[in-house]
């Protein structure tokens, strides 16, 4: 009887906790989202009183990398004839980019306005060279001078046309990267702003990037999302401005969205991503294109529309950014003291096939051209969350004169595309990544050689009992000197040259040195970029090695598929013109 009513209580008794657990679980289903999103959406608001999610955003805990190609000109002289540009893209040359928030100010209506500043430092380690490596551009100085005195009276523009020659400023100019990105010395920047002050917006060094290190992006001043968190990050005003005045229409002009940076919480497909660029001087919006999976955690992909950069014609919405060249071309003039400044997707990606026509040496591509980001649809880009996101950011920069220069082509200078990977923890969320470590494996690129020459290498055997026979013999070594009573007093320096030669001895005894013949291979369709591109990769994999990181593991990975691309490019460039070559031979 004991017996059953043991059982019949521990039935009981599991009954009770079955039926529990299935209650909790119930309520879990329905009140866990509530619980989360909750959660989600107090650390996503901009607050001081969030001192873990207030910090991220404030001061951005992750870098961002810079990586620009230039587009280096290698046929300036044939150019200046009417030939078509032949460019050979350069790089990347990689910067890291800090930043960070000051003048932080809150306001009453649920806003707040700072500065964003950003400070960059180059990483030789995931560049194809450094700094001192030189390329061939379109002379920006005199192009810009050029286009912007068009409307000048004769006279001025004689004096200009006489200064170049000066100066012996060419159309065409030769640099180090370091240079062109951060300034160099012109005598004709001297002169021009002594004797036509306001006419160039630098004073100092003349450079691609002169303005942008340490500088700031202006004043945003964005929603907190504390009376509607639908708002947070959306741009109120910028420079105190709700709108500017570089386009032709009302909608052109209006400033929408976040900074680009963040966005609200809670994404859906049909939503969309605005953003303001003040580099743009515009702003922008991506659309959704399709769900993945970014290193396990799932993402949205949204992308540039190819209505972005398209003219009035093919876009009427467009016309406000006119005048218009062909679709893929955005005119900046007016935002960048009227040079002739124009920006596009990388390569012309997505552009009027005229413009690829242009210009001998361009290959567009979607994954490495097109705009895009992979985003968390819930938690966003937002600092407060697990998230891993890649930021893929590229631009392309042109100058363009339609008379003096090129007859109407148009000289590709850079692009650039920045990155940022940003895995960051959340208290209450634990992003579990996979157990499969990446493989790293060598692959031997043998250097071109001019004249073929056996060489001879001196290599050793090592098996997997070489300690223990090294070990041995230079026990027995050491044991024979020691019964040595005639060694006379050695100083320390004698007594480590000793060792020395001790340890070379034993070594060649376990493990002789044994000549090997190796005659290099030739790789006849090597050229200057695939060099390049080969540093980078043995730089990117060193870095990786060194420091474990995953983005130096993504950026190794970048390089050896560009790497590979490039080779492939070149052994199929190379092989079509040795079959033209000799497609008479009957041994062909």
């Amino acid at each position: 009887i004991r017996m059953a009513v043991s059982k019949s209580t521990l039935s009981i008794v599991f009954i009770v906790l079955g039926g529990l657990a299935v209650l909790f679980g119930i309520v879990l289903v329905f009140v866990g989202p509530i619980i989360i999103d909750d959660q989600i959406v107090k650390n996503v608001e901009i607050n001081p009183n969030n001192g873990l999610s207030y910090t991220m955003w404030k001061d951005i805990p992750v870098p961002f990398f810079m990586s620009v190609y230039f587009f280096h000109i290698v046929n300036p002289d044939e150019i200046l004839k009417g030939e078509k540009p032949t460019v050979v893209q350069r790089g990347p040359y990689v910067y890291r980019e800090n930043r960070w928030k000051d003048n932080i100010t809150f306001h009453d209506n649920h806003t707040v306005s700072y500065k964003e500043f950003r400070q960059y430092f180059f990483e030789e380690s995931m560049s194809v060279g450094d700094e001192s490596d030189v390329v061939t551009i379109p002379n920006m100085l005199v192009l810009g001078a050029s286009v912007m005195m068009e409307n000048m009276p004769f006279p001025v523009r004689l004096l200009l046309s006489t200064t170049f020659k000066t100066f012996n400023e060419e159309p065409f100019l030769t640099k180090p990267v370091g240079e062109l990105m951060w300034g160099y010395d012109s005598k004709l920047v001297d002169f021009l702003n002594k004797y036509l002050p306001g006419m160039l917006p630098t004073s100092g060094k003349f450079g691609l990037f002169a303005e942008f290190n340490n500088s700031n992006t202006g004043q945003f001043t964005v929603f907190t999302g504390q009376d509607d968190i639908g708002k947070v990050h959306m741009v109120d005003s910028w420079n105190g401005l709700k709108s500017v005045d570089y386009w032709r229409s009302e909608a052109c002009n209006m400033i929408n969205g976040t900074a680009g940076q963040m966005w609200p919480p809670f994404m859906t497909k049909e939503s969309t991503m605005p953003f303001y660029s003040p580099d743009a001087c515009r702003s922008m919006e991506l659309v959704y294109q399709r769900p993945g999976v970014s290193r396990g955690v799932p993402v949205y992909r949204f992308v540039a529309p190819k209505t972005l950069f398209a003219n009035g014609a093919d876009y009427p919405p467009n016309e406000g950014f006119c005048p218009c060249r062909q679709s893929g071309l955005l005119n900046v003039s007016t935002c960048r003291h009227n040079s002739p400044v124009f920006i596009s997707h990388p390569h012309f990606f997505e552009a009027d096939p005229v413009l690829l026509d242009t210009v001998n040496g361009l290959s567009p591509n979607e994954d490495e051209h097109g705009l895009f980001i992979d985003i968390h649809p819930v938690i966003l880009i937002c600092m407060c969350a697990v998230s891993l996101n890649l930021w893929k950011w590229s631009f392309s920069i042109s100058l363009i004169h339609s008379t003096w220069l090129c007859g109407g082509k148009i000289p590709h200078i850079l692009w650039f595309f920045l990155t940022a990977f940003l895995l960051l923890m959340f208290r209450f969320l634990i992003l579990c990544s996979s157990d499969h470590m990446p493989v790293l494996f060598m692959m031997p690129f043998p250097q071109l050689s001019s004249s073929i020459t056996p060489t001879v290498q001196l290599t050793r055997s090592f098996s997997s009992h070489l300690c223990d026979d090294f070990t041995n013999t230079f026990n027995e070594m050491c044991l024979s000197l020691s019964l040595e009573s005639s060694l006379p007093d050695l100083d320390a320096d004698q007594h480590l040259s000793l060792l020395n030669t001790a340890c070379s001895e034993v070594l060649n005894t376990t493990a002789p040195l044994k000549l090997k013949k190796s005659k290099p291979k030739t790789e006849p369709w090597l050229n200057d970029n695939i060099r390049f591109l080969r540093q980078a990769c043995r730089r990117a994999e060193r870095k990786w090695k060194k420091d474990k990181l995953l983005i130096s593991y993504e950026m190794l990975k970048d390089c050896f598929a560009t790497f590979q691309k490039a080779v492939k490019s070149a052994k199929s460039q190379y092989f079509s013109n040795l079959i033209a070559k000799n497609h008479h031979s009957s041994k062909a």
